[in-house]
């Protein structure tokens, strides 16, 4: 997997690790959007480019065996990595596939990946990421999920 430097196109490899709990210290809302700390008692990733610590993105999960599916409950690139002018593409991309990824490989052909964006932001996950409405979430299914790991993960 790998994101894409903006500026001069240069590519990075990158690895999606469990946060740490010396991770939170450094984890703001102020640099990612939301209060990560309250996200402690659930599966939390973080995104850093092969040999770096600086996080540049977190995703927060929940496994949900009964319905075949992975919700994530909060997904947040780091603040200079967010909007117009953002320094690194495909944050975010790669954590939704990562989640793909461990969706498809619990639960096979019936995997399916959730999340209840900001309603600002629902046309984006929409046409970014090919997601589908299902009531208040947005969701993948196969065969979306296995496009989105294609798209992204090319290891």
């Amino acid at each position: 997997m790998t994101v894409v430097e903006r500026l001069t196109g240069n590519i990075y490899q990158i690895e999606i690790l469990p946060v740490e709990n010396t991770d939170y210290k450094s984890l703001s809302k102020a640099r990612y959007f939301f209060d990560w700390k309250e996200e402690r008692k659930a599966e939390v990733y973080k995104l850093v480019m092969k040999g770096q610590q600086d996080i540049l993105g977190l995703v927060s999960i929940e496994r949900i065996p009964s319905e075949w599916r992975i919700h994530i409950r909060l997904l947040s690139v780091s603040k200079e990595n967010s909007g117009k002018g953002k320094v690194f593409e495909n944050i975010a991309g790669n954590l939704i596939a990562f989640v793909a990824k461990i969706a498809v490989v619990e639960f096979g052909a019936l995997a399916c990946v959730s999340l209840r964006p900001k309603s600002s932001i629902v046309q984006h996950y929409m046409k970014k990421y090919d997601m589908n409405i299902t009531g208040m979430t947005l969701s993948l299914e196969v065969p979306e999920i296995i496009n989105l790991i294609n798209k992204y993960d090319h290891d």
